[in-house]
């Protein structure tokens, strides 16, 4: 795993911790989010907005998640497939 990776994971992580699981939708995870779509996610030279994320990933997501574990897993395999990260 890279330290972008990583870091992004960790970021992920606590951004959808606090969603209410199992989640449906993309839109069940905004309420999360400190700026909601507007949300950036920064590593090494990687920045990343939950909007743009959520346009370029949803053919990578399989909704409805049980857990955050699954669901950061699918977003990181996604930004790899897209060669984002």
């Amino acid at each position: 795993m890279t330290d972008t990776e990583s870091e992004l994971r960790q970021q992920f992580h606590d951004a959808f911790s606090g969603a209410e699981f199992p989640v449906d939708s993309q839109m069940d995870l905004v309420p999360t989010l400190p700026d909601g779509p507007k949300t950036k996610f920064h590593a090494d030279e990687v920045t990343l907005t939950a909007l743009e994320m959520a346009a370029k990933l949803g053919t990578h997501q399989d909704f409805p998640y049980a857990d955050v574990d699954s669901l950061v897993d699918d977003i990181i395999e996604g930004l790899k497939a897209e060669e984002m990260i």
